[in-house]
């Protein structure tokens, strides 16, 4: 029987033997999850790419210069020509997915032109792309060991250092990540 725990604002830890390129030692932030399927963002995959050249790309002009060194992320394998960004504080922008009181999930350009000019939210995370997961799918993958999933940390989200979040999302269940063997099995 598959688990019918509902995990959004979770985040998925993927497994040492989950070989999937678009996966490996990965945290994904779950924004959504229903009988549908799931939905998230990837956290700690940053890409070769600046916000600088992100606005350049958009067209966006009169930005404050420090902005421009923001570093964008691989969100997941799903639209990677779309923008997110992940935030906390009110979610008061044209396209936004309330994860929590807390935190959204914003898909319309007026939040990336008010972090232009030094007006959007105090923490985020911009990302192009997102994972989803078809119904059913995250609950077998969950089943078959690819991933630990525990109560999300806007702490690791927005001020842990990248190359940190994936030990530190599993540490916060008490798992050292780095010790789990590669290999998988049913006791």
């Amino acid at each position: 029987m598959l688990p019918t725990t509902l995990l959004t604002n979770h985040f998925l830890i993927a497994m040492p033997a989950l070989a999937d390129p678009n996966f490996h030692h990965t945290v994904t932030y779950l924004c959504e999850h229903n009988s549908d399927g799931a939905m998230g963002v990837v956290i700690n995959r940053p890409l070769d790419l600046t916000f600088g050249v992100l606005l350049e790309h958009l067209e966006i002009t009169g930005t404050l210069e420090s902005v421009k060194s923001i570093p964008i992320y691989q969100g997941g394998p799903v639209q990677t020509e779309h923008g997110f960004v992940l935030h906390e504080g009110e979610a008061h922008w044209h396209s936004s997915l309330h994860v929590t009181d807390t935190i959204a999930l914003t898909a319309s350009q007026d939040i990336i032109e008010a972090i232009a000019r030094g007006k959007g939210p105090r923490r985020f995370l911009i990302v192009l792309g997102y994972a989803g997961w078809g119904k059913g799918q995250l609950e077998q993958e969950l089943v078959d060991n690819a991933w630990l999933s525990g109560p999300a940390d806007p702490a690791i989200i927005f001020t842990t250092p990248e190359a940190q979040r994936w030990s530190a999302a599993a540490a916060l269940l008490g798992v050292e990540i780095g010790l789990l063997s590669p290999d998988t099995g049913h006791a």
